[in-house]
């Protein structure tokens, strides 16, 4: 009844001050105001609205920037921000300023930190499926290798909130498929661009990971991020569908665009250990939806917390934090993207079931929670100087150069 009681208040909270945004928006920052803070709603381009409101949480005062997005319009759409490779990070200004956004949020949770493996590095990757402007670029790591507060129930690193070839957002869930096809027989391929490979496995690196060593790739467990990296390991290297080397463990440094890596873990590495230069190799991959057949243009990771109007089971209504959330109305045809303020007089923030009622607020019939805390980052394009802003307070002070982002064109 408690959590019933701080979403109703949430919602209460956001349906006054929507109500009466023209009167009251922004008049809580007298004391903090984000750099560029606006008074009212505006327009930052054709089908793109930019707009600030606070809402009452348990924890105390919290402060919205929120991006509303018509992807009816024709002109308008969104697709994924991202460093240029999957083990990398940039800042989110940095990614929409050279992609040419209107606007962006930080995205998925990510590879962060690497302090349970001594001499491995951390990769940058994010969690979750990435596909930008309709290309596959990595598959989700086993659950348990995944950074990022607890899941609700049934949540899992597969899910994505996407944008289809239909132009309309849907929460979904991308598995990987694929092979390897060789003169032994053919591999189930477990794993393509991600950081963690399932154990038992073999997985595909390609010219969009980076060049960022491949070795946590066989870190950790399925079921225990922090287990010991696998001692029985075995990477092959295709180009032009052949093999051009093999190495007792995993490598680093750029993959040719004709080229495949191969990493196999445990019964993966013995699998492959039976492939010599010259072998024929033929790879297959691509990700598979749970709901749609309809491709995706768009997808990034995270995990539900709304879902055809209501709050998933088991949200976390204790833990109050700084956060990023994506919803969507209409059918999918309007998208909100909300970041909470990270300034002090804000950074207690909202509990996961309070962001969850707070979307509902808004209207949203669905919303997919991202990274947050340092990570949360909303920017838009100036439109009198060409330039991109930062609109709300980084809790640390700072961008978080972060794995992915959302970016929002309008043309």
């Amino acid at each position: 009844m408690a959590l019933q009681r701080r979403g109703q208040a949430a919602v209460r909270s956001v349906l006054t001050v929507l109500t009466a945004f023209g009167v009251l928006a922004g008049a809580a920052l007298a004391e903090a105001a984000p750099a560029g803070a606006v008074q009212r709603g505006r327009r930052i381009a054709p089908g793109v609205t930019y707009r600030q409101f606070d809402i009452d949480a348990a924890a105390g005062e919290a402060h919205a920037h929120l991006l509303t997005v018509d992807l009816a319009d024709p002109h308008v759409r969104v697709d994924l921000l991202y460093p240029g490779t999957v083990a990398a990070r940039a800042t989110v200004s940095r990614m929409a300023g050279s992609a040419g956004a209107v606007a962006g949020v930080n995205g998925d949770f990510f590879h962060i930190s690497e302090t349970q493996h001594p001499g491995v590095e951390a990769t940058g990757a994010p969690v979750g499926p990435a596909i930008a402007d309709g290309r596959v670029l990595k598959a989700a790591v086993p659950d348990g290798q995944r950074f990022g507060p607890a899941l609700p129930p049934g949540a899992g690193t597969r899910d994505v909130l996407g944008v289809g070839t239909d132009h309309r957002a849907r929460l979904d869930r991308l598995g990987l498929t694929g092979s390897v096809t060789t003169p032994e027989g053919r591999i189930p391929l477990k794993g393509l661009n991600q950081y963690a490979l399932p154990e038992d496995s073999v997985g595909a690196f390609t010219a969009r990971w980076g060049s960022a060593s491949r070795r946590r790739a066989v870190c950790g467990t399925d079921t225990r991020r922090s287990a010991p990296c696998s001692t029985d390991t075995y990477e092959v290297t295709v180009r032009d569908g052949r093999v051009v080397a093999v190495s007792r463990t995993p490598g680093s440094g750029s993959i040719p665009a004709d080229g495949t890596v191969l990493v196999g873990r445990e019964e993966g590495a013995r699998r492959l250990r039976k492939l010599s230069v010259g072998d024929r190799v033929r790879v297959t991959h691509g990700l598979v939806a749970a709901a749609t057949r309809v491709p995706y243009r768009f997808a990034v990771g995270g995990f539900p917390v709304l879902r055809d109007g209501r709050p998933l089971p088991g949200l976390d209504d204790s833990a109050s934090a700084v956060r990023t959330v994506v919803g969507f109305t209409g059918g999918g045809l309007r998208m909100l993207l909300l970041v909470l303020d990270g300034a002090s007089d804000y950074r207690t923030g909202l509990t996961v079931a309070e962001e969850a009622a707070t979307l509902r607020g808004l209207g949203a019939s669905d919303a997919f929670n991202l990274d947050g805390g340092g990570s949360s980052d909303l920017v838009t394009r100036d439109a009198g100087t060409g330039g991109v802003k930062v609109r709300n307070h980084p809790s640390g002070g700072i961008e978080r150069p972060v794995a992915n982002g959302i970016g929002v064109f309008s043309h």
